[in-house]
C-alpha cells in the first residue's frame, strides 16, 4: 500500500487549525472574502433551520447556546480553511485567472440574450408545429384516438 509523501514544510490542516495569523494577507483576497461569506452563509441558513427546527421547543439556554457555538465553530473553520496555505493558494490562483478573463461589454450581452430568447422561442415554435402535425397524421391514419 503506497503512502502519500507529505511535502517538505507542508502542515496538515489540523496542524493550521490553532493558528492566528494570515497566509499571504493581500493575495487573492477578494475570492478568499468571498468563498469564506459563501461557506458562512450557508452554516447561518444551517443554524437558522436547526432553531426554527428541532431546537424549537427547547430551552432559550440551548435555544441561544448551541447556534452560537456551532457558528463560532464553523467560522474559525472557515477562517482558518481560507488561509490553509493549499486552499489559499487554489484561491489565488483562481483569482489570478480571474483577472485574465475579459468580460463581454453591457451591449454585447443585451445582444447575445435576444439571440438566445429568439432562438429558443423559435425553436419552441418549431417543435408545437412539429407536435400538432405528428398528432394530426396519427389520428389520421387511425394510431391516436
Amino acid at each position: 500500500m503506497a503512502v502519500a509523501k507529505k511535502k517538505k514544510g507542508a502542515k496538515s490542516f489540523f496542524d493550521e487549525l490553532f493558528r492566528f495569523d494570515f497566509y499571504k494577507r493581500n493575495q487573492g483576497r477578494m475570492t478568499r472574502q468571498l468563498t469564506a461569506l459563501g461557506a458562512g452563509l450557508l452554516v447561518l441558513f444551517g443554524v437558522s433551520t436547526l432553531v426554527t427546527g428541532p431546537l424549537r421547543m427547547a430551552d432559550k439556554p440551548v435555544q441561544l447556546g448551541i447556534p452560537a457555538a456551532i457558528v463560532a465553530v464553523f467560522g474559525w473553520l472557515i477562517f482558518r480553511a481560507v488561509n490553509y496555505p493549499r486552499f489559499a493558494d487554489f484561491l489565488i490562483s483562481v483569482q489570478a485567472e480571474m483577472d485574465k478573463v475579459t468580460w463581454p461589454s453591457k451591449a454585447e450581452v443585451y445582444r447575445a440574450t435576444i439571440v438566445t430568447l429568439v432562438v429558443m422561442f423559435f425553436l419552441g415554435f418549431l417543435l408545437a408545429v412539429y407536435d400538432w402535425f405528428w398528432q394530426w397524421f396519427f389520428k389520421l391514419v387511425g394510431f391516436l384516438l
